[in-house]
């Protein structure tokens, strides 16, 4: 398993952080996920043979929210 920590701008509420949890739990190869509205980044333990850091990225903005990193 690989951590990726992700820089996130456009997060403005619990909403927020729960839209992107759950849009990155439903992708394969992600085994948990932390949203910090506070730190405005999501830690990701995912299998770096199933999804890619750019595939994360990718799904973050898909949902609306800017990545910063």
């Amino acid at each position: 398993m690989q951590t990726t920590t992700i820089k996130i701008q456009g997060m403005t509420c619990g909403g927020c952080v729960n839209s992107v949890k759950t849009v990155l739990e439903k992708l394969p190869g992600v085994d948990q996920v932390d949203v910090s509205l506070d730190n405005a980044e999501a830690v990701i333990q995912h299998d770096a043979v199933q999804i890619s850091v750019e595939q994360l990225k990718a799904a973050i903005s898909d949902a609306g929210f800017d990545v910063t990193n």
